[in-house]
């Protein structure tokens, strides 16, 4: 992947994240990141720039003396790589990395090559900084997290590499590297951003898109399962709501059952019986006939947050911003998280509504009195001594009561704290880490539900019926799970379709 002054599409961030490929620096960007450094040095001469030759927060007013200016900058660093926690695991270290190499790429920042050089080599040789899930504000930026990053930069710390902490000094020793150099503001540059959140957001967008087609699949084959009209996806009843992303989401289900031999036409069996009940249902419940309605809400919130992951990614989100076109350099805030933590917010709301739908269309299988067509629990062996997905049920409601206390918003938890500098911050790594934790809990809520999904078409004994788009995952997903009658544990086959789930997507929305 080319960096430079090119804004990059959700689709090849993509692509980079979910591959191993290398990183290249666009030469032309690497000259405006060189006049933008020369020119500070030259204007900085006179004047006062925050944090270059001033002291950090309240302690702006302290003017630092040339001689001390490269020490503020490793200070800065050292005092402020004091993250706790978990650490973050290597792949959304990697997003990280590139976030903050394509906003210094910007040229804004009045750093130095050496920078985005050895960022750059990073990457390539896959060595990946310790960094802690616990630890800023999202106010002036990611400052804990990404200090962790910088810390590394300058040749301390620890990295992973080839899957083992170890020193940084070791890992560059070993690829012949050598840490940046200081020579103005690196220090600042290089923890003043949103990198953190926006990779990890990033990712989370990523993961959100696949969950929102396994929903879609697994919507369409449950309404197979029941043999429901197809009104319900129609374009005629979803066309006169203004929504696109209900439209949207109907069109996939009806592209999904296309063919299929399961699911009535309305206007062949809409006919009036003799008074009194009859065992045909006019429509079924919610969690079946409103999924355009209730997923298609979700799909707007998911594009609009990678919308806004995208532009952030690909924005100078550095203070100050040092633009020698203009001969100036502009104090402020780009590095507030507020857009990041908003949407996080929403994307965490939206994905839990989402394992909400799961997990009721599973007690829908698992519930033979709302069903009406399959044993308690889908048990395909003895009622009574056996229990089919009994235990598994329980999963899945405590995982997703855990996505609903998750989804209290950290954008409005704004916590003054820097002597009251920072008097209103965003969470907005809490928020993406926050929404990180629901959208794993989800899969593994969806992968219960798949499972009792393919117990349910084996005891109907539909497979022959079902769409051929629907066929071809059932077929796909039974080799995970073969179907069963006796009880066994079921621990390692959840985790072993979560993991397929999370890794693949069936790519049905249209």
């Amino acid at each position: 992947m080319n960096i430079g002054n090119r804004f990059l599409e959700f689709s090849e961030l993509q692509e980079f994240i979910r591959h191993t490929s290398k990183v290249e620096l666009e030469e032309v960007a690497l000259n405006h990141l060189d006049t933008n450094f020369q020119f500070l040095l030259d204007f900085s001469r006179d004047k006062i720039i925050y944090g270059l030759n001033t002291g950090f927060g309240p302690m702006a007013k302290v003017k630092i003396s040339q001689a001390d200016q490269i020490s503020l900058q490793y200070n800065l660093i050292r005092s402020h790589a004091s993250g706790s926690g978990d650490i973050l695991p290597c792949f959304y270290v990697k997003t990280v990395m590139l976030a903050r190499l394509n906003s210094l790429m910007r040229g804004y920042s009045g750093i130095n090559r050496s920078v985005v050089e050895l960022l750059r080599d990073f990457i390539n040789y896959e060595i990946y900084p310790v960094i802690f899930s616990h630890g800023g504000v999202g106010a002036s930026g990611d400052l804990v997290q990404l200090s962790h990053l910088a810390l590394a930069l300058i040749g301390e710390g620890d990295v992973i590499f080839r899957d083992k902490i170890v020193s940084t000094r070791k890992a560059m020793d070993i690829c012949g590297l050598n840490p940046i150099e200081i020579k103005s503001r690196e220090g600042l540059a290089l923890i003043n951003g949103t990198s953190c959140m926006t990779g990890i957001g990033l990712i989370n967008t990523m993961y959100a898109n696949h969950l929102l087609n396994w929903i879609t699949l697994a919507s369409a084959i449950l309404n197979e399962i029941m043999e429901s009209y197809d009104d319900y996806f129609s374009e005629a009843l979803n066309g006169v709501k203004y929504h696109i992303g209900q439209q949207k989401v109907a069109k996939s289900i009806s592209n999904i059952l296309h063919q299929s031999n399961l699911i009535k036409n309305r206007s062949l069996n809409n006919f009036k019986t003799a008074p009194g009940s009859t065992d045909d249902k006019v429509q079924e419940y919610y969690s079946l006939r409103c999924v355009p309605q209730i997923v298609g809400a979700i799909l707007e919130t998911i594009d609009h947050c990678q919308n806004t992951l995208v532009n952030e990614f690909n924005s100078a989100n550095d203070n100050p911003i040092v633009d020698s076109e203009r001969r100036e350099v502009f104090h402020g805030g780009n590095f507030h998280g507020d857009y990041i933590s908003f949407e996080m917010d929403k994307l965490r709301l939206a994905i839990t509504k989402l394992s909400m739908l799961s997990e009721r269309q599973l007690n829908f299988l698992l519930n033979d009195s709302l069903n009406q067509k399959l044993p308690p629990f889908v048990n395909l062996g003895i009622p009574g001594l056996n229990l089919g997905m009994q235990g598994a049920q329980f999963t899945a409601t405590s995982t997703t009561a855990e996505n609903q206390a998750l989804s209290t918003s950290m954008y409005i938890h704004s916590i003054p704290n820097n002597r009251d500098n920072q008097d209103i911050v965003s969470m907005g790594t809490n928020a993406a880490l926050f929404t990180k934790k629901v959208i794993e809990n989800t899969f593994e809520i969806m992968a219960i539900e798949y499972i009792t999904i393919l117990q349910a078409i084996d005891y109907l004994k539909i497979e022959n019926k079902l769409s051929p788009v629907s066929a071809k995952w059932y077929h796909e997903l039974r080799n995970l799970v073969p179907v069963f009658s006796d009880d066994t544990s079921k621990y390692q086959e959840i985790r072993n379709m979560t993991d397929f789930l999370s890794n693949n997507s069936p790519a049905v929305i249209a």
